[in-house]
């Protein structure tokens, strides 16, 4: 038997990344994983984009600039400072859990390592903290290195763990994925996807769930980018069962 916790985008919400991870006794009081998670009782899953705050406010309170101005160099610094400290903090942890914390690699993710794509969203939001070419600043060497290390998906038998959805090319983050809607819809429109890739249960974030956590009727898929709403999945496997996922529960904290 094996349990997972899969915990949805982060966007440098730190604060209740840690709460989730103390929540599911995966992180101790100092930040460290516990016994259970490196001897891995259970295992935990990130479901990408750890970077890249979501709305101004966000930037504001994570740069202590309440008027965050994307165009500020000294904005962009600051922003960029505060993510890398706590990546620090989180590859730290990852790095003492033998193996048992596993991170995918968002588009967000992938939008640091390769900055000729410029993300954004509306009201002006620009993600350019990590880029040296808009006034950002570059992501230090050894966490480049270790973003380059992230999976594009995790599968335990038919179950799988990925970013945005069950398809391969849902995992490259080119200009054909920003040009194609359904990266954003297929969940609602073509549930059925899940079961013609021959997936038994589904695990993805990217497109935010404003009730919290979704689980498909059929039973088949779970959406989980709902940090904010302060809820994880947790579910356990059987591989040698032709059902592996027994049972998943949506945990909040």
């Amino acid at each position: 038997m094996h349990k997972f916790i899969a915990i949805g985008d982060v966007h440098a919400d730190w604060a209740t990344l840690w709460a989730a991870l103390r929540a599911a006794y995966a992180m101790d009081a100092y930040g460290a994983p516990t016994g259970p998670l490196v001897a891995g009782h259970f295992q935990v899953v990130l479901i990408g984009d750890l970077v890249h705050p979501k709305n101004r406010s966000d930037y504001s309170r994570l740069s202590g600039k309440g008027d965050f101005d994307f165009s500020n160099p000294d904005h962009l610094t600051l922003a960029a400072s505060a993510q890398i400290q706590q990546l620090e903090r989180l590859k730290a942890f990852a790095d003492a859990a033998c193996g048992h914390v596993h991170i995918l690699l968002g588009n967000h993710d992938d939008a640091v390592l390769h900055t000729n794509l410029l993300l954004g969203t509306g009201g002006g939001i620009v993600h350019t903290e990590f880029d040296p070419n808009r006034g950002g600043v570059a992501l230090p060497d050894h966490l480049r290195e270790w973003f380059l290390g992230f999976a594009r998906e995790v599968r335990i038998g038919n179950l799988q763990f990925a970013h945005v959805g069950p398809l391969p090319s849902m995992a490259f983050y080119d200009d054909l994925f920003y040009g194609d809607h359904t990266h954003k819809t297929w969940w609602r429109e073509q549930p059925e996807l899940v079961q013609l890739s021959g997936l038994r249960f589904g695990v993805y974030g990217h497109t935010q769930m404003q009730g919290g956590i979704y689980v498909h009727a059929s039973g088949t898929f779970a959406m989980i980018d709902a940090l904010s709403a302060r809820e994880y999945l947790e579910i356990i496997v059987r591989p040698e069962l032709e059902q592996p996922v027994t049972t998943y529960r949506v945990a909040p904290f």
